[in-house]
């Protein structure tokens, strides 16, 4: 069974909410670090930051990575696969020396705010969209790193 519109519609009403709260990507972050604080020196705006603050990098950079998994949830629906929008993500990766781990700790991370963020309107499924989604965004992305 291929991607439905139903974890679409699920993967895009949660991306709508992670949006409206800009204390979500701090928590994204903060995920990631608690599980890998080695990643740090891997974005450039937490590098030198004490912890995880919030700016405009964080931002922009965390609705680039939950954005790129609605996108793939929505290329899922319609093609069944994902192809990159941006091909120069492997050679980003490769230069930042992410490794297949670092997509298992982001992933995690990934999960966690998206049941922070959806608060009661949390489900096992909409869990599931998202997994599939990012899954095949990974799996996109360590293709183009090779």
């Amino acid at each position: 069974m291929g991607f439905t519109d139903k974890q679409e519609a699920l993967v895009n009403s949660s991306w709508e909410s992670f949006k409206q709260n800009p204390g979500n990507s701090v928590l994204f972050y903060t995920i990631i670090l608690e599980k890998a604080p080695a990643a740090k020196g891997m974005f450039s705006f937490l590098k030198d930051s004490a912890g995880v603050q919030d700016s405009p990098k964080l931002q922009s950079h965390a609705e680039k990575v939950f954005g790129m998994v609605r996108d793939s949830a929505a290329q899922l629906r319609a093609t069944g696969g994902v192809v990159l929008g941006d091909a120069t993500l492997g050679a980003i990766h490769i230069q930042k020396g992410v490794v297949d781990p670092h997509f298992a700790v982001v992933k995690e991370a990934l999960l966690k705010t998206i049941k922070e963020v959806s608060g009661d309107k949390w489900s096992e499924e909409l869990n599931t969209a998202w997994e599939v989604a990012y899954d095949a965004l990974a799996t996109a992305i360590k293709k183009a790193m090779v």
